[in-house]
This record gives structure tokens, C-alpha cells and sequence, in this order.
């Protein structure tokens, strides 16, 4: 059976297709096109297993994620089957589709809800996700500076990632409390159990997006942000507003309910339309099915088309 690894799938990927793909299956979603299971987690002692899965007609791919938790550690792999006929068509590593499926997400939301003219991105947590939302937010905004914090990320760690080289913007290391300050879009993506700053800091106009963590008992956002948000978006109301500890463990004064609209009605929103300069906008991922199972559809579309190129080519030698 085929399978593909983390490093071949960072090859087959980019940014554009990724967004796409995903802003297709969210609609289809929305349309009764698509479904998914919720994440059904298991535990024995450190070790949790997780697993969620989707049906994407529009796509013709059906599949699940699942992945094992030990001390804190992640290993993934997504199978997929061909919709259609239920062939088992692949195994894929499921690391590298789980950043570029969270990013693009996040990207996707904030074209809608963040200041077109947004210059300053701010990214709390600089592991594997917060790289990736560097990489992809520079893309899609005209950014001009893009501020980070990490608990073992200083200037000169800075330098060494080579985001600034990557990303072609200036990159620089701050306190979290300095870049909420100044952040037109502010990226939270640590596993941080307490809020990571103030929610009264923010200027007003700031988009939020908050992927840091799926557990009920974790939050990256306090009361302050959240109570300020105009608009919060969830990539699905059943599964997040079970897990996301930003959303549970937030006081009933912060009105979340009221507030809630999901992503397969967000992304039918023109870019910007959902932009509010008085208002903040809190976009919160959880990780839902439909996101790795798309992504990884993509991938082996393009992993097929490549190899039956190279078989076109080997014929005509």
C-alpha cells in the first residue's frame, strides 16, 4: 500500500492549494456535501489515542486520523479511502499535513475577519505551528514585521529559524505583552494552560486566531478578549465548544454563545466584509476531521498525477 511520509507531503503541498481545497470542503460542509466524526480520545495511564474522521463526496475521499499522545508527544497517520468505491487508497504521516492544514485554516478566517491592510502579525508559540502560520500569513497579507515569543526563543534563535529569509519580512523576538499590543493579527499557538496576556491591550480592529490547544482544560485567551470579541469563529460548533478550553472554562458574562458562527458560514463572507475596526475577532481551531482528510486527498491527487507523469515520460525514452 502506498503511504507518504511527512517529507513527501512538504513537497506535494503549498500554501494556495491547501487554502483552497479547504475553503471547498468547509462549503461542501455547510452544504450537507461533507460529514465528520468528532475526536474520540482514549487514555490508559500517559498514553492517549485519538481518532476523527470525514466523508467528503464533492472530493470523493473518505478517511481518518489517529494519532497517539505520550507524554506529550504526537505521532499521526491519516488512512485513506477512495469514497466511491471504499478502496483503501493510502496511509499518509500526518505531522506535516496537520500544519499546513491548521494555517491555512487560520488564514482562511482572517481574510475575512482581519484588517485587509493588517502590517503587523504577532505569533505566540514558535514550534511547528507557529512557523507554519508565519510562513503562510506572509503570503496572504501584506505584512511589514512579524513579532514572536516562545519560552526558549530569543533573537538569536530568531535568526537561526530563518523566518525573516523565508518569509522576506523583518522578524523579531518580543514579550507577550509587547506584541499584543501592536499585533494587527495575533497567532496563539502555544500549550500554555493560562491566558498568555491581557486582553485589554489589544487595539481595536486585532484579529485572534487561537489554535494552541484542544483540551478543555487549557485556554490561551482570558475573559477580557473574548468579552471584546464581536465575533467568535469555530471551525465546528459540536466539536469545539466541547473541547476548546478558551470557550469552556470562559465566564458566562463573556456571551460566547451568542457569538459563535462557524467556518462554513464565514468562508461564504467576501474578503474582509466580516472585518471590524471597533471589534475584535477571535477565530478558535480546535482541529476538525474535514481539514486532514482534504488536505490529504490533495496530496495524493498530486502524488498520482506526478507519478503518472513521470510514467508518461519513461514510455516516450
Amino acid at each position: 500500500m502506498l503511504h507518504l511520509t511527512d517529507k513527501q507531503l512538504h513537497t506535494l503541498l503549498d500554501a494556495p492549494a491547501v487554502q483552497q481545497v479547504l475553503e471547498q470542503a468547509f462549503l461542501e460542509f455547510g452544504q450537507g456535501q461533507a460529514a465528520q466524526q468528532r475526536r474520540v480520545r482514549t487514555q490508559v495511564g500517559d498514553t492517549r489515542l485519538s481518532t476523527l474522521g470525514a466523508v467528503i463526496s464533492g472530493q470523493q475521499v473518505a478517511g481518518a486520523k489517529i494519532y497517539t499522545t505520550v507524554h506529550g508527544r504526537f505521532n499521526f497517520v491519516i488512512v485513506l479511502f477512495d469514497a466511491r468505491s471504499g478502496q483503501t487508497l493510502a496511509t499518509l504521516d500526518a505531522g506535516a499535513i496537520t500544519q499546513w492544514r491548521t494555517a491555512a485554516c487560520s488564514v482562511l478566517a482572517a481574510q475575512r475577519g482581519a484588517n485587509p491592510q493588517s502590517r503587523t502579525l504577532g505569533v505566540l508559540g514558535l514550534g511547528a505551528q507557529g512557523t507554519a502560520h508565519v510562513q503562510q500569513f506572509c503570503q496572504a497579507f501584506d505584512l511589514r514585521r512579524v513579532l514572536v515569543w516562545s519560552p526558549n526563543v530569543d533573537q538569536e534563535r530568531c535568526r537561526k529559524l530563518e523566518l525573516e529569509l523565508d518569509c522576506g519580512v523583518p522578524v523579531r523576538a518580543a514579550r507577550p505583552d509587547e506584541i499584543a499590543v501592536q499585533a494587527d493579527i495575533l497567532v496563539t499557538a502555544s500549550r500554555s494552560r493560562e491566558p498568555l496576556f491581557d486582553g485589554r491591550t489589544l487595539k481595536p480592529g486585532c484579529f485572534v486566531a487561537a489554535v494552541g490547544s484542544s483540551l478543555p482544560t487549557a485556554r490561551e485567551l482570558d475573559d477580557v478578549c473574548l468579552q471584546r470579541a464581536g465575533k467568535i469563529i469555530v471551525e465546528w460548533g459540536e466539536q469545539t465548544l466541547a473541547e476548546a478550553g478558551d470557550l469552556i472554562l470562559a465566564a458566562a458574562d463573556c456571551g460566547i454563545q451568542g457569538k459563535v458562527s462557524e467556518l462554513s458560514d464565514w468562508l461564504q463572507l467576501e474578503r474582509g466584509q466580516g472585518y471590524d475596526a471597533q471589534g475584535i475577532c477571535v477565530y478558535k481551531s480546535v482541529g476538525v476531521a474535514i481539514e486532514d482528510i482534504a488536505v490529504a486527498g490533495l496530496a495524493y491527487r498530486r502524488y498520482q498525477h506526478g507519478k503518472m507523469a513521470q510514467e508518461a515520460v519513461a514510455e516516450h525514452e
